[in-house]
C-alpha cells in the first residue's frame, strides 16, 4: 500500500506505463523494474508500450492490428509482471469508440479494434478496458447513442468477466466532464461499465484553461471566487451522486499553468485541441509544479467511499530535465506524490 502513516486512507497504487520515461527510449522491462522497486502494486498497460514490446520481443515488425503477435507479447508481459509482483490492472487508451453512425466504416473499425483489444486483455489477464470519451468530429452528439455503443460492447465483454472504465477527456467533443460520462454510464445501465475518474481531466474541464493568462476558465462570465465556488459545488455533487462501486479507477496528475497561453485553435500538425495539447505534454506529478485543485478532486472521490486504484498518469515533457534519465528516481517520486496527495486529501 502507498502510505505508511496509520492515519491515512489505504489505497492500492498503480502507474501507467506510458507516463514514465515518456521522453526516453526506456523498454517495458525497464519500466516494470522501476515501478516494482518503488512499491507500486500494478500497472496500466499502455497499448503503445505493448506494441513496442511486441516488436522487440518477437524481433519483427508488428502492426497495431497484428493481434496474434500482440497476444503473444501480452502473455509474456503478464509473466514479467507476475515475476515482479505487479498486476496489470487496465489496458489503455482506447479512443474514438462511441457515436459513429450505424453501418459506417468507422463504427465497424471501432468494434473490430475493441474485439482485438479484448483478445489482448484475455492473453494478459487484464479485466478492465479504459475508454476515453471521443474527440472525433463526425460523431453523434446523442448521449443515448454513446450509451448504446458502450452497452453493446459491455455485453460482448461480460461473459468473459471483463469491464469498461469510461473516462471523460477534457477535450472531448461531447463528453468533457465527469458529469457527462456519468450520465452516459447510467444510460448504458450495465453492471460492467463504470468510471475512470482523473484529477487532471476533472479540474481541467471545469476550472482550468490553458488558453488564458490566468489559467482559469474565463468564458463563463465568472470571477475566480465564483469559479472556485462552482467547482466546489461540482465536487460535492460528485461525492453525493456517484456510488463508490461505479468508480473503477482514479488517475492522478496535475497541470502546468501555460505561459504563454496556448492558442485557442487546434494544433495544425497534430489536430489536437488546446486541452488535448495540455494533456499530452504538460501534466506533472500532483503537488509539485502544477496549479489545479487536484486535492479537491481526490477528496471528493475518497468521500464517495472509493478505495480502489490510485494510478499515476503524468505526461510531463520536463520529466528528463527534472529527474534525469533514472526511471527509479521518477517512480520513487511518483510514489511520494501519491502519499503526499493522500495526506492532503485526508486532512
Amino acid at each position: 500500500m502507498a502510505e505508511q502513516d496509520s492515519n491515512l486512507v489505504r489505497v492500492p497504487t498503480c502507474y501507467a506505463t506510458c507516463s514514465i520515461g515518456m521522453n526516453s527510449p526506456a523498454s517495458l522491462l525497464e519500466k516494470l523494474d522501476a515501478l516494482s522497486a518503488a512499491g507500486f502494486e500494478a500497472i496500466e498497460l499502455s497499448f503503445p508500450d505493448l506494441l513496442a514490446f511486441a516488436k522487440s520481443h518477437l524481433r519483427q515488425d508488428v502492426s497495431e492490428k497484428g493481434y496474434d503477435s500482440l497476444c503473444t507479447a501480452a502473455e509474456k508481459a503478464r509473466k514479467l509482471c507476475d515475476a515482479r509482483n505487479l498486476k496489470i490492472a487496465l489496458l489503455q487508451p482506447f479512443a474514438n469508440f462511441e457515436g459513429w453512425p450505424h453501418g459506417s466504416p468507422e463504427r465497424s473499425d471501432a468494434f473490430e479494434r475493441a474485439r482485438g483489444w479484448i483478445r489482448i486483455m484475455e492473453a494478459a489477464g487484464i479485466d478492465t478496458l479504459q475508454i476515453g470519451s471521443s474527440d472525433a468530429q463526425n460523431i453523434s452528439s446523442s448521449q443515448d447513442d454513446f450509451a448504446g455503443d458502450l452497452a453493446e460492447l459491455a455485453d460482448i465483454m461480460a461473459p468473459k468477466g471483463l469491464r469498461i472504465a469510461y473516462e471523460n477527456w477534457c477535450w472531448s467533443t461531447h463528453a468533457p466532464t465527469w458529469e457527462n460520462v456519468w450520465q452516459i454510464v447510467k444510460k448504458a445501465n450495465r453492471d460492467n461499465i463504470g468510471l475512470c475518474l482523473d484529477t487532471f481531466q476533472t479540474a481541467g474541464s471545469e476550472w482550468g484553461d490553458p488558453t488564458t493568462s490566468s489559467g482559469l476558465i474565463e468564458d463563463g462570465g465568472l470571477d475566480s471566487a465564483s469559479l472556485d465556488r462552482q467547482f466546489a459545488e461540482s465536487m460535492k455533487f460528485l461525492t453525493l451522486t456517484i456510488p463508490k462501486d461505479k468508480i473503477y479507477f482514479l488517475q492522478l496528475s496535475d497541470a502546468y499553468k501555460m505561459s504563454p497561453p496556448l492558442a485557442k485553435e487546434a494544433d495544425v500538425s497534430t489536430g489536437l485541441r488546446p486541452r488535448g495539447q495540455w494533456s499530452h505534454d504538460f501534466r506533472p506529478f500532483p503537488l509539485t509544479d502544477g496549479y489545479l485543485p487536484v486535492v479537491s478532486v481526490t477528496k471528493a472521490v475518497l468521500d464517495t467511499g472509493f478505495r480502489g486504484w490510485f494510478s499515476m498518469e503524468v505526461f510531463d515533457k520536463n520529466e528528463e530535465r527534472k529527474y534525469g534519465n533514472d526511471l527509479g528516481v521518477v517512480a520513487k517520486r511518483g510514489m511520494e506524490s501519491i502519499q503526499e496527495l493522500l495526506k492532503e486529501a485526508s486532512r
